[in-house]
């Protein structure tokens, strides 16, 4: 029997931060009828699917959570996967959320027609009055195109799809990529296996990682004296803040923090020839910096290979590199990262006249304030292009995302208004000054291919100024900017 289309004010994408954020304040600012639709069977986003040895945030966690769902129990500094996770879970049952959600609906496609949105999934069909897209860009794994990988007999898989059933004992396994994922697992897994092969194509520069257990006389101040942790928020948030500097602005601020990394790489390798081989050729913050002390004093261990030649082909047995050595594994790992500048959404969502988002984004992903694409009424992303941050914690700014679309459905509401679609010339004025903010950046100038950039150069990812700029510029909705339709 075919299934009744399901209509609702609202349909949100995704339960990751992004997702449960919005359906947080959704209920807050007294919406109800909407729904959360969710591909897994539970919610979490990256940080369900990441269940990787070693995975944790690069970002302090009172820093990295809900300015609404403080959390005094966090066991360190740096928080591990599987409390954040739980942290997702805990908000949305605490604030009453998952009634709302219909897990196991992976979203096939997204059409405006007829004023409202039309969704197709795997489980149903729904409409919606508005769109709100919680897809992040962490979330589909990218894996290079490797010759003769079908071949290979031994067990292949993505950090983002970690086969946990695999024993790596005893195991020779090759990891290819030296990522912010890399450097994790690398360390857990380098005690159990026979020999690791680390293929790295470009070194990155790793910083020390000032991670400390949180005490429970501190967890116990916390939840009496919420006050305290409030402050304890800010002074992070201020401490990462003035790092933009040496982003944006002042790269002798980078070049000293560059010398940090040496003294790093220097103190842990103490082998002149893999230091070298391990010390990066472009400026720090060129591509994202990791912070690990672990990484270094895992990969100098006699049973691991660091190996810089590029991959040739991949045989049954084994990998080929360009200088013709054969590497002989029976496992493959890849940490090669996300697809970020080229997200399946591009494919999935149609605006006005059937124009997918990759249609409307030929010229680079752009999104006015990172938050709505003019031709697709009623549709906002959150986590959108140029909202990424190399610095601080994205929590920040999907918050200040949350709060500009709800602006825009109470004007939506106060003013009667069926539609609102951002005007073309608001859009290309925005993204003007965003790219014309980006030449000087390090994230352009230092010397580096990352995936901050897209096939053409551009970087359609980051935030290129402070945090606190981009919730001035999203504090209000200005319903000048959009082209409207009354009801």
């Amino acid at each position: 029997m075919a299934q009744e289309t399901s209509h609702h004010r609202i349909v949100v994408v995704g339960t990751g931060f992004a997702g449960i954020g919005m359906a947080v304040r959704l209920k807050q600012a007294g919406y109800d009828d909407f729904v959360v639709l969710e591909r897994a069977d539970d919610v979490g986003g990256t940080w369900r699917d990441n269940t990787y040895p070693g995975c944790r945030c690069d970002v302090p966690s009172h820093l990295y959570s809900f300015s609404f769902a403080p959390n005094p129990e966090w066991s360190s500094t740096f928080s591990p996967q599987p409390e954040i996770e739980k942290y997702l879970r805990n908000v949305t049952d605490r604030f009453g959320v998952r009634r709302h959600i219909r897990f196991g609906h992976a979203v096939e496609e997204a059409r405006w027609e007829d004023g409202r949105w039309w969704i197709r999934t795997s489980q149903g069909e729904f409409t919606a009055e508005v769109l709100l897209s919680g897809m992040g860009p962490l979330a589909e794994p990218s894996y290079p195109k490797l010759q003769g990988i079908e071949s290979f007999e031994g067990e292949v898989f993505h950090s983002a799809e970690w086969n946990h059933d695999l024993d790596l004992s005893g195991r020779k396994v090759a990891v290819i990529g030296t990522g912010a994922s890399a450097i994790q697992f690398v360390p857990a897994i380098q005690p159990e296996v026979e020999e690791l092969h680390l293929f790295q194509r470009t070194a990155p520069w790793v910083m020390p990682r000032p991670d400390r257990g949180i005490t429970e006389v501190e967890k116990a101040v916390f939840r009496r004296f919420p006050l305290v942790q409030k402050a304890f928020r800010v002074g992070i948030y201020w401490g990462r803040e003035s790092m933009v500097l040496g982003f944006t602005k002042l790269p002798a601020i980078m070049k000293q923090a560059q010398k940090v990394a040496e003294k790093h790489l220097e103190r842990q390798v103490r082998d002149p020839l893999l230091r070298a081989e391990l010390t990066p050729d472009f400026t720090l913050g060129c591509k994202r910096v990791l912070i690990s002390d672990d990484y270094y004093p895992a990969i100098v261990q006699p049973n691991v290979e660091v190996i810089t030649d590029q991959i040739a082909e991949v045989t049954p047995t084994g990998i080929v590199t360009e200088d013709g050595v054969k590497h002989e594994v029976d496992t493959i790992i890849y940490g090669t990262g996300f697809r970020v500048t080229d997200l399946p959404v591009m494919d999935l969502v149609h605006g006005r006249g059937g124009v997918s988002l990759r249609e409307a984004w030929s010229d680079g992903m752009q999104a006015h304030l990172g938050t709505a694409v003019a031709g697709f009424p009623n549709f906002f992303l959150l986590i959108g292009p140029n909202t990424g941050l190399g610095h601080s914690s994205m929590v920040f700014m999907i918050e200040s995302q949350i709060a500009y679309i709800l602006d825009a459905l109470k004007t939506m509401d106060a003013d009667g208004l069926r539609e609102v679609e951002v005007r073309a010339e608001v859009q290309a004025a925005f993204v003007d000054s965003v790219r014309s903010s980006m030449r000087n950046t390090v994230w352009t100038r230092g010397g580096c291919t990352s995936w901050y950039l897209d096939s053409e150069g551009r970087n359609t990812t980051l935030w290129p100024s402070f945090t606190f700029r981009f919730r001035q510029l999203t504090r209000r909705f200005d319903r000048s900017e959009y082209r409207t339709l009354a009801m």
